[in-house]
């Protein structure tokens, strides 16, 4: 099959077009035919060798763990799918090496769910990290309606997912962004706010008493403000900075494969209550490309590689 590797860790020039056996069917796993993959920060990180310490690496790796593609062959023991099912997933294992960049992917059924009817196979692609990130973190600051929730980095992959989700929960939603970004927030669903100096200032003005929840998507400011913002009994919960929960007693969140939180994601999206935002489509013999676009940070939505 035709895929993306990489035997060395480096720059995107290390990623290379190349043929690679088809992957082996595990018992509890299915092989996915992907139609596209979407590329995530942790990507180009773990290419370039910044997460060594903590993830088992086996070279030459395939990149990539979102994918949507069509089920093409199941496992021994995988009643959940069945061939010619539509799928997509965040298809991370114990280790790094056979990942979504190619032709075919072994996938386990516990990363995977049903595509949602309403997305093409490029938008699917582009839900399962971000999404899943998202609507775990909500879950675990336990967001519920009538609620106060400042989202940091709103507009980006993650914080856009979680500006819906929230809202859809019923949560009035307050976003940090660029000025340049604040009328996409409000289409989204939130009051847009300007960070940097002043911001604590400036998320009073539009929730006096504080907010409930602070969900930290990529701000160095949101755990030094958290405490001048969150009203007795919230709770932060971040992505990027231990501090909340070692410091604030929050949450610091990781991300895990789950269908059903998959399938719940999926179920929001075809009720209409959260959009898909594509930035661009890369063929997949032009994944070094996809992977620069990506780390430009000059993208709003993500980049996806289309196979």
């Amino acid at each position: 099959m035709r895929a993306i590797t990489y035997s060395r860790y480096g720059g995107a020039d290390v990623l290379e077009l190349t043929e690679q056996p088809t992957p082996k069917v595990g018992a509890d796993t299915v092989l996915v035919r992907v139609r596209a993959a979407s590329v995530n920060p942790v990507d180009w990180k773990l290419r370039q060798g910044y997460l060594d310490a903590i993830m088992d690496v086996r070279f030459p790796v395939v990149p990539g763990w979102d994918v949507a593609g069509v089920v093409e062959r199941v496992g021994l023991d995988t009643p959940e799918l069945q061939v010619g099912d539509e799928v997509f997933g965040y298809v991370r294992k114990d280790w790094v090496h056979g990942g979504t960049f190619a032709e075919y992917v072994s996938a386990p059924v516990r990363t995977l769910a049903r595509k949602p009817t309403t997305l093409s196979f490029e938008e699917a692609a582009a839900v399962p990290l971000a999404g899943l990130t998202a609507y775990q973190s909500i879950r675990r600051a336990g967001v519920t309606a009538g609620q106060t929730v400042l989202v940091h980095a709103a507009a980006g992959g993650v914080g856009g997912f979680a500006v819906q989700i929230a809202a859809a929960l019923g949560a009035t939603v307050v976003g940090t962004a660029s000025e340049a970004n604040h009328e996409y927030l409000r289409a989204l669903g939130a009051q847009a706010v300007t960070y940097g100096d002043g911001l604590v200032e400036r998320v009073r003005a539009l929730a006096p008493d504080g907010v409930d929840v602070v969900l930290d998507y990529g701000s160095p400011d949101a755990v030094a403000t958290a405490p001048s913002l969150l009203r007795a009994g919230g709770t932060i919960a971040s992505i990027v900075d231990a501090k909340a929960r070692d410091e604030l007693g929050g949450h610091y969140v990781w991300v895990r494969p789950d269908s059903a939180d998959l399938a719940a994601l999926g179920a929001l999206i075809d009720d209409g209550k959260v959009g898909v935002e594509v930035a661009q489509v890369f063929d997949l013999a032009d994944a070094a490309a996809a992977h620069e676009a990506s780390a430009s940070g000059h993208v709003r939505g993500k980049v996806v590689v289309r196979v």
